[in-house]
């Protein structure tokens, strides 16, 4: 009878994503072998630092048969995979270190374009933007002498900074 009960539950709650329904399998399995595989896929950058993070990431943890170390593949583009390569040993201690003990054996690198294919595709977040230069003193007082007889500060604000940017281009 109690699993006509939960049948029933769910049924009033509707619709549930896959990964709600799976979570606690997941979770179970990960325990038996030591350590969860989800914190090092949420934690990633926290893990390998961020320059690291953003041309890699960790696809799967696949166990052998004795069960003494896993092996970790990571997804990159071809272009970093050399850099990757040298830098195995390093990831390694890092991702053990993360966990405590040496849960990762080996680390297997599998290349692919910065599109990927249908299944694992690489997504990689971009170098942040440079900060823009300081405007010179000057040409920001200019662009303040500009927009002085502006009432509204919100618009006065925003000409001020468009006058200091069109006045800072160089001249082409």
């Amino acid at each position: 009878m109690q699993g006509k009960a939960d049948q029933n539950s769910r049924r009033r709650r509707g619709f549930e994503r896959a990964s709600a329904l799976l979570e606690g399998r997941i979770r179970r399995v990960g325990e038996k072998r030591g350590f969860a595989v989800a914190r090092l896929l949420t934690h990633w950058p926290e893990v390998v630092g961020d320059e690291t993070a953003r041309i890699c990431r960790p696809v799967e943890v696949r166990y052998g048969r004795d069960g003494f170390g896993a092996t970790l593949t990571l997804l990159t583009t071809g272009a970093h995979a050399p850099l990757l390569d040298m830098q195995k040993d390093a990831l390694r201690e890092k991702v053990n270190a993360c966990y405590g003990y040496a849960a990762i054996a080996r680390i297997r690198l599998t290349q692919t374009a910065p599109t990927g294919f249908a299944e694992g595709q690489a997504t990689f977040a971009p170098a942040p933007k440079p900060p823009a230069p300081a405007p010179d003193p000057r040409t920001a007082a200019t662009a303040s002498d500009l927009a002085v007889e502006v009432r509204d500060e919100g618009l006065r604000a925003a000409l001020q900074d468009l006058g200091t940017r069109v006045l800072s281009r160089s001249k082409r």
